[in-house]
């Protein structure tokens, strides 16, 4: 579930506690936890919409009013969905990669985990070369990597992701970059 920024900063705040989507089906359900750009966000409820929606709906949605939270969901199939939202916490990988200190074990777990991510892979080892890649060109976009390797950016994106998970790389607003965490795993 896509969360925009503006909805992501309602929800800090408090502001924001609910989103309406039309789904044919719930794509979340309660306890699904996000890690968004503001932290964790945790599902709370998942229910279809009986009867009306409300200007108390809009407003706990981040919409000025009935007829923009209308707006939104016209022109989409499916049923409307209310998805209680609120902030549980900070997004664990933000610690995972600021933390350098990598000892013997730490290090040993990651090798471990980028050589499954190799194995799995249908093109081949690819882990240390997007890592180095990375390193060389920090906040350059994802598409002109991508490029540079041979490859669609969707599924340079995802991988980029798994290492991401890892703590090895950041997001930056265009591009990615080592992690503390990252930089300290290629030095070594």
């Amino acid at each position: 579930m896509l969360l925009r920024r503006d909805t992501l900063d309602g929800i800090a705040d408090g502001r924001v506690t609910l989103a309406f989507r039309r789904w044919e089906r719930p794509r979340v359900k309660p306890g699904t936890r996000l890690r968004t750009a503001i932290g964790v966000v945790e599902v709370t409820s998942v229910d279809p919409v009986r009867g009306r929606l409300t200007a108390a709906d809009a407003r706990a949605a981040g919409f000025p009013t009935i007829a923009a939270l209308k707006a939104k969901l016209d022109g989409r199939a499916g049923i409307v969905y209310r998805v209680a939202l609120r902030p549980a916490g900070p997004d664990p990988r933000v610690a995972l990669r600021e933390d350098p200190e990598l000892d013997d074990a730490g290090r040993a777990e990651l090798d471990a985990r980028l050589a499954r991510l190799d194995a799995a892979s249908r093109r081949g080892p690819w882990t240390s070369t997007v890592l180095a890649l990375i390193a060389q060109n920090p906040a350059v976009r994802a598409p002109d990597l991508a490029a540079r390797l041979g490859r669609e950016t969707a599924p340079f994106k995802r991988d980029v992701r798994k290492l991401k998970e890892l703590g090895l790389t950041e997001s930056l607003e265009t591009g990615y970059r080592l992690s503390p965490r990252g930089e300290s795993y290629l030095r070594r």
